[in-house]
């Protein structure tokens, strides 16, 4: 696996386009059971076009479920689905790692309308 904190190389704008980012609100949060590492299943509302989707997030150690509930998150959501223990999650919720590595999610500096397209 390459170095995570190594620069990625130089691509086309036409490879960024590919990936699909949209912001969606978590309607739903639970811890994940059965897995190998801590993991918390969300639900997320990306809006009338994209709909609800599940994702497993490793954010355990900065976020608790009830908490997580009405927050807007970025995903991507044009992967192909993944199956994570008995949990098949839908969507990619991406973040950044703090100076210990740990996931700290990105979110809108306003409320947006979900399903709005990273660009």
């Amino acid at each position: 696996m390459p170095d995570p904190a190594a620069p990625a190389p130089r691509i086309a704008f036409d490879d960024f386009l590919k990936i699909d980012i949209r912001v969606g609100t978590i309607v739903a949060a639970e811890p994940l059971v059965g897995v190998r590492k801590p993991a918390i299943a969300l639900k997320i509302d990306f809006g009338p076009e994209i709909g609800m989707k599940r994702s497993s997030a490793q954010i355990t150690s900065h976020y608790r479920p009830a908490g997580l509930i009405g927050r807007q998150v970025a995903a991507v959501v044009n992967f192909p689905p993944r199956q994570i223990g008995k949990f098949m999650s839908e969507v990619l919720t991406v973040g950044f790692p703090d100076a210990t590595g740990e996931v700290v999610l990105i979110h809108p500096e306003q409320p947006v309308p979900n399903g709005g397209r990273l660009f």
